[in-house]
C-alpha cells in the first residue's frame, strides 16, 4: 500500500520493511523487537515507531474508493487475506511500542 502513497516514497525500504515487520508483530501479537532482529535490520524498535505509527494510520484511515487492486489482491485466501484484518487502536499501538 505504501507504493501508491508519495509520502513514504523518501522512506529507505528497508526501514519499511522493518517498520511492517514490527507492525505485523504488534497486531499479531508474537512479540516485539528482538535483539538478533535489530542486529540484522540495523534498526532498534525506538527508531521504526513514528514510521510504525504512521503505517497504522494509513491501514486505518485509507481511502476506499479508488486504486483497489492491492487491497483486492490482498484480501484473497491464497494471501492469507492480510488485507481484512483489522487495524490496531492507535493508543493500544503507542502503549504495546512502549513495552517492546
Amino acid at each position: 500500500m505504501t507504493l501508491q502513497e508519495y509520502d513514504y516514497a523518501r522512506e529507505s525500504p528497508s526501514k519499511l520493511a522493518a517498520s511492517c515487520l514490527l507492525l505485523a508483530l504488534t497486531m499479531k501479537n508474537l512479540g516485539g523487537w528482538t535483539p538478533t532482529l535489530e542486529y540484522y535490520s540495523g534498526y532498534r524498535s525506538q527508531d521504526l515507531h513514528p514510521l510504525v505509527k504512521r503505517l497504522n494510520f494509513l491501514l486505518t484511515y485509507q481511502p476506499h474508493d479508488k486504486l483497489k487492486a492491492v487491497r483486492t489482491k490482498y484480501s484473497h485466501r491464497v494471501f492469507f487475506e492480510v488485507a481484512k484484518v483489522t487495524p490496531m487502536d492507535m493508543l493500544r499501538l503507542e502503549e504495546k511500542l512502549k513495552n517492546c
